[in-house]
């Protein structure tokens, strides 16, 4: 059955870590369909440069994902400001690029603390008013990390896959509820988020924009799997189906079987490293490397 399209005028969007990247993108691309879109970000000088930039409609708010009250606190002045939220999308995360056993403890909790934890804390809180209200659309970024294993990314990939399950679980609870689930698997994404990262031959780097308009189509149609480029579906598909030394075989000649730990030591990964550290106290405890927002 085919999805029934909904219009975006008038919609009340909220994003999180959409200063910059990916969220920035997709607040620029609703507001201009004119939605009214709340920006959420650590960096509230930023995301208040962002909204003004972006105009219309557009607010921001100063959001930590990791503090529920934080969530609590976004998702009330969002409502009080634009209206009734239609539409939660979760996209604040980190990225650190370290081998497995070179990761500290401070690093992988800190980044289940933003990728996992704060998509639950948004979806605990903002789906109760949606279930009030008679409606509603949660979308979580995630990552093609969600479905596949890299190396360089381990505890990356484990919070994606959380987000994947996660999603997919609470999706089931509420199938008979009048609110929609999307969850959005990127590839390579060209932000800061990916800096030093090289191409692969198997797998093209999209851009924010790319993502923010497969975001619009998933809150235009319902859509529940988001993969951008699409290709990616037919690879994860393809490697359900292959036995595992075939599997290793198809991503070392395609590069993505050392694509990410190339960039560990990279000119481009240490300076992005050294803006991190030096960003904003409040952005402790520091990691290897990575930040706040997609």
């Amino acid at each position: 059955m085919a999805k029934r399209t909904r219009s975006i005028p008038g919609k009340v969007v909220a994003i999180t870590g959409a200063a910059r990247g990916i969220g920035r993108a997709t607040a620029q691309a609703l507001a201009r369909r004119g939605a009214a879109v709340a920006i959420g970000d650590l960096d509230l000088e930023l995301a208040r440069q962002t909204a003004e930039e972006i105009g219309g409609r557009t607010t921001a708010f100063r959001l930590n994902v990791t503090e529920r009250d934080s969530v609590e606190r976004f998702i009330a002045q969002t409502e009080e400001h634009l209206g009734p939220i239609d539409v939660l999308v979760n996209n604040a995360g980190i990225m650190p690029i370290v081998r497995f056993l070179d990761e500290t403890p401070e690093s992988f909790e800190r980044q289940f603390a933003i990728n996992v934890y704060g998509v639950i804390h948004g979806m605990q809180l903002v789906i109760p008013r949606m279930l009030e209200r008679g409606g509603g659309q949660i979308v979580n970024i995630a990552s093609s990390a969600g479905k596949f294993g890299g190396p360089g990314v381990a505890n990356y990939c484990g919070t994606k896959h959380a987000v994947v399950g996660i999603t997919e679980s609470v999706r089931s609870e509420l199938r008979d509820a009048p609110i929609d689930f999307s969850v959005v698997m990127p590839g390579v994404v060209r932000t800061e988020l990916t800096s030093g990262v090289p191409d692969t031959r198997g797998l093209k780097p999209v851009e924010p924009e790319d993502i923010a308009e497969a975001i619009v189509e998933a809150i235009e149609t319902g859509r529940y799997e988001v993969y951008v480029p699409r290709s990616i579906s037919g690879i994860y598909r393809a490697t359900r189906l292959l036995p595992l030394r075939a599997t290793d075989a198809m991503m070392k000649v395609v590069g993505a079987d050392k694509a990410l730990t190339h960039a560990i030591d990279s000119p481009e990964r240490l300076a992005y490293k050294q803006r991190v550290e030096l960003s904003g106290g409040d952005r402790q405890p520091q990691l290897p490397s990575g930040r706040d927002a997609e």
